[in-house]
């Protein structure tokens, strides 16, 4: 193993509080993420000696107080130079020995300090470094914090503050505080200042340097255009570790290691992060004004794993983001499953949504011990890709099934055959009437033969009938899947049965039940091929072991989507029109005969609403698109306890208080998602460890404090988010737990409808989550006196078949509680398919009487829990999908041109909600009026006054 430089460590980068230095320093404290998700808090305790000059210029006037007081000013308090010559010193820092520095005392706020106007000597987009040597004197208790910051002055606007760098010191010990800081657009004034410690204590400077680290280039290589650059310097370690540093670990430069075994895929030589005590340990550059906000950049690392006895780990590249108010982001960018056998490639995209003061990417992710190696890392402006265009499909064959001897007619099974050793026969007494899923989809049909295929001799779940399909099925059409199946006698507990399909070396979902009788049962799933496979089969399983399974008259057929979406228009008609009647009054009879009346509704009643989230809000293109567009809002992470409460007693709701102040200012609704979650992997680690009485007050403490703070504020809640899929809160306190959080929750805010929330409620793809489970644990609520008000239906799905989606809606619809949507995402590589699947659900929502509302989980690109489910391009196009949800929406409102007849009156059917009239006389005379047309089934009049025409 030959190494060829030296070792590097850096200390690590700290997540802040927002700051306002204006009238106060709020209180901050100093957390990194951990590899539980959570935060930990961290030191960032320097030892170091005074700043050593530079031949750079520097941006600071007497920088190291030589000329006094000279180009300085205290901030609403006092300062001195101490000098050799003054015979005064504070404690150990003698000036004789040290040198001169400042002193700033008489400090009665944490944001007074010692400030310099730098305006002139600053540019915009350009790099710069803070240098500053900094100690503290008096009445100290432990650790004090000193800060860097600018102010940025504008006559036409609030002065802003952002912050550059933080350190804690001991009391008269010499510290260097760094930093670095960029201005995207150079305002009126900025002013550069030292500030922190707490009132009475004096704060001390030896010296302050800016230095320029870099600027935009105004010439580039021949032939490298700005998509081209490389945003990291020394990308291949040809420079050694120049421009790296260890996350909080060391870093090591090679050209070998292992005897030799582990080479460089590229270039002479790799870096290695070793001796990691977490999994956020690793290595990282800082790329701070190089990244432009609302651009998409794409990240690719070459990485591998080494050590520990570790053979695969996930490694990941992770943006950390300081923005200018202190706010912390970071960023998944990619994560590969890397192993300690070859090197691979982790690659994705990232957008930063607003100014950032520091911006870092690093790469992490392995166990504690293991080390991650390095060979390259890239950042570049990300290529844009055409869209596709919409596949061309030919002869279709709606609801033709493309399965061979599906009914068995000739008493054999034919086209058949036995994954595994089991056994196919033909036997009879199946039923003949097709399923009820598929019944909706294809309509009148030939009855059933009455065969079925028994299988026999099972030793494994997975052993059923199959059959190869590969050469019958067609890219891009949605199929849909409906079988009778049953279970042989002697089954002792609740068996799943699955229609699965192997695609290639993937296996893919079609369809699940849960058994636990003799009866026949009903399967209808989905599924949708986008890349040509080179194998695909069909096949059923799941019993256990030694279980016959029975299936009967399966059927794969493509469904016709225009065909459905035909009859939800109808259907939407009925539940979402009303007649309306206009009765003009307030004119002479002789102007309002005859008049032109152009009727236009403005905004549907029924709600559509999105996803977003803190840092989303940053971009004033997002902001522009989901303020347009929707009326409704729920926050993706922001709001729950998890990040509300990252550690015990840290709380942090700002982030929530933005989002809200945005979404209220602009009349937009907003649900609560959410108070609890009940799956454990999303439980802070501190909450786990809890014994069940301190566990009972935290719970209670968290209803109390999230519901008073915001009470009135939030129409809906989720209270505990996916109880079907966890039991974390009622496995450590009991089953009564769940009734009590709903309970409570009305209690503190009565006006909030109570929610449960699930996903996979209306697929039919998970047993655990089938409408009838969903149906048997909402009435369980119910009995023990939970006030559930409303039924939550994430709705992430793939491939949505109607009749499936409409089943679902219809059996849930029989408890009188409003559903909602509440997550809803549809995934293709497609924009226009992924459009289609969007329409679908949108009409099978709008037009299911029982549903009361939409809220997308999410629309922008690079801000989606879910690949290929974006609407809007990360850098702000609406694509073909986003275009399907402005087109349907524009289909959800109602216009109306005609005439005033002779009684005064105009008559018209429209959808529900705000409309606007204009009445048009035979003179041109003009007058607009607004009106609503409220949710019913009879005919409304509404009366339109025209005083004044």
């Amino acid at each position: 193993m030959k190494r060829f430089t030296v070792c590097c460590f850096s200390n690590p980068i700290h997540k802040n509080k927002n700051h306002n230095p204006d009238k106060k320093l709020r209180n901050s404290m100093e957390i990194s993420r951990n590899d539980n998700g959570e935060h930990a808090k961290q030191n960032n305790n320097n030892n170091v000696t005074p700043v050593i000059g530079s031949d750079r210029t520097n941006v600071i006037v007497n920088h190291d107080f030589s000329l006094g007081m000279h180009s300085w000013n205290p901030n609403c308090c006092e300062a001195s130079v101490v000098t050799a010559d003054s015979g005064i010193s504070h404690g150990v820092l003698d000036p004789s020995k040290c040198g001169s520095y400042v002193v700033v005392k008489n400090r009665k706020e944490t944001w007074q300090g010692l400030e310099q106007d730098i305006t002139s000597r600053v540019k915009p987009c350009c790099l710069y470094k803070v240098s500053a040597t900094v100690a503290v004197s008096g009445p100290v208790q432990g650790l004090e914090e000193v800060m860097a910051t600018l102010k940025l002055e504008n006559q036409q606007s609030p002065t802003n503050y952002q912050f550059i760098a933080k350190t804690c010191v001991f009391k008269e010990k010499w510290v260097r505080l760094e930093g670095m800081f960029s201005l995207p657009s150079l305002p009126e004034r900025v002013v550069f200042y030292l500030e922190g410690p707490s009132p009475g204590i004096d704060l001390l400077i030896q010296s302050v340097t800016i230095h320029l680290e870099s600027e935009p280039e105004l010439e580039r290589r021949e032939g490298v255009t700005v998509e081209d650059e490389n945003l990291v310097v020394n990308p291949n370690f040809e420079d050694g570790l120049n421009n790296w540093s260890g996350r909080s670990c060391k870093i090591v430069c090679h050209d070998s290691m292992a005897d030799g075994k582990i080479v460089p895929l590229s270039g002479k030589a790799f870096a290695a992060a070793t001796e990691r005590t977490q999994n956020w340990n690793g290595i990282q550059q800082e790329i701070t004004g190089k990244v432009e906000r609302k651009r998409v950049y794409e990240a690719t690392a070459v990485v591998r794993i080494y050590g520990n006895n570790v053979t695969s780990a996930t490694v990941q590249a992770t943006l950390w983001v300081q923005n200018p108010n202190q706010r912390d982001q970071y960023i998944g960018i990619a994560n590969v499953q890397a192993t300690d056998k070859e090197w691979i490639q982790c690659k994705g995209k990232f957008l930063l949504n607003g100014s950032a003061s520091r911006v870092v990417i690093y790469i992490e992710g392995p166990p504690p011990g293991t080390d991650i190696l390095l060979n390259s890392l890239t950042v570049k402006h990300a290529e844009k890709i055409p869209p596709s265009p919409r596949p061309a499909i030919e002869n279709p064959a709606f609801g033709v099934n493309i399965l061979t001897n599906s009914q068995l007619t000739d008493g054999t099974t034919n086209g058949w055959f036995p994954l595994g050793n089991c056994t196919l026969s033909v036997a009879e007494g199946s039923p003949r009437i097709l399923p009820p899923l598929a019944r909706d989809s294809l309509g009148p049909h030939e009855p059933l033969s009455g065969r079925y295929m028994l299988v026999t001799n099972r030793t494994h779940t997975w052993m059923g009938p199959a059959q190869m399909i590969t050469d019958k099925l067609k890219l891009f059409l949605t199929y849909q899947i409906s079988v009778w199946v049953k279970l042989g006698s002697g089954i002792n507990s609740p068996q799943n049965v699955n229609v699965a399909l192997g695609i290639d070396s993937q296996w893919v979902n079609g369809g699940q039940v849960e058994i636990n009788d003799d009866k026949w049962h009903e399967i209808g799933g989905s599924f949708r091929v986008e890349k040509q496979p080179s194998k695909a089969l069909v096949y059923i399983q799941g019993p256990s072991s030694g279980v016959d399974l029975m299936v009967a008259g399966l059927q794969i057929f493509p469904v016709d989507r225009l065909a459905r979406i035909k009859h939800l228009r109808r259907q939407s008609d009925k539940i979402r029109r009303s007649d309306v009647i206009l009765k003009f009054s307030g004119a002479d009879a002789s102007k309002l005969s005859g008049a032109t009346v152009k009727v236009r509704q403005t905004r549907n009643s029924f709600p559509v609403g999105t996803c977003i989230s803190r840092s989303s809000i940053d971009n004033e293109d997002f902001v522009d698109f989901f303020l347009k567009n929707f009326n409704w809002a729920v926050f993706g992470n922001e709001l729950k306890w998890y990040w509300t409460e990252p550690e015990q007693g840290k709380l942090n709701y700002q982030d929530a208080d933005d989002m809200l102040n945005l979404c209220s200012s602009n009349n937009i609704e907003t649900r609560g998602h959410c108070i609890f979650w009940e799956v454990q992997a999303t439980v802070q680690q501190w909450i786990q460890k809890m014994n069940q009485n301190d566990l009972n007050t935290a719970v209670q403490n968290r209803l109390t404090g999230l519901l008073n703070r915001y009470k009135g504020k939030f129409k809906h809640y989720d209270v505990n988010n996916e109880m079907l899929h966890g039991s974390f809160y009622q496995d450590k306190l009991g089953k009564d737990i769940r009734v009590n959080m709903f309970k409570t929750a009305h209690q503190l805010d009565p006006s909030a409808t109570l929610f449960v929330n699930d996903y996979h409620i209306e697929d039919g793809c998970d047993p655990k989550s089938c409408p009838e489970k969903y149906i048997e644990h909402i009435l369980d609520l119910q009995e023990k006196g939970a006030p559930v008000g409303g039924i939550g239906i994430q709705g992430h799905i793939d491939s949505p078949i109607g009749p499936i989606v409409c089943s679902a809606l219809d059996r849930l619809g029989i408890l009188g509680l409003p559903i909602w949507f509440t997550e809803l995402d549809v995934s293709s590589i497609n924009e226009h398919i992924r459009g289609d699947d969007l329409e679908v659900m949108m009409w099978e929502a709008f037009g299911h009487p029982a549903v009361e509302g939409i809220m997308l989980w999410g629309f922008w690109e690079l801000f989606m829990s879910r690949d290929n489910s974006h609407l809007v391009n990360a850098e702000g196009d609406v694509n073909e999908a986003g275009k399907r949800l402005l087109a349907v929406k524009k289909d959800w409102l109602s216009h109306a041109n005609g005439h005033i007849d002779q009684n005064g009156a105009f008559a018209f059917r429209g959808y529900h909600g705000n409309y606007a009239v204009e009445v048009i006389t035979s003179s041109s005379q003009k007058v607009l009026k607004t009106f609503v047309v409220e949710k019913g089934d009879s005919a409304q009049v509404i009366t339109v006054d025209l005083q004044g025409l």
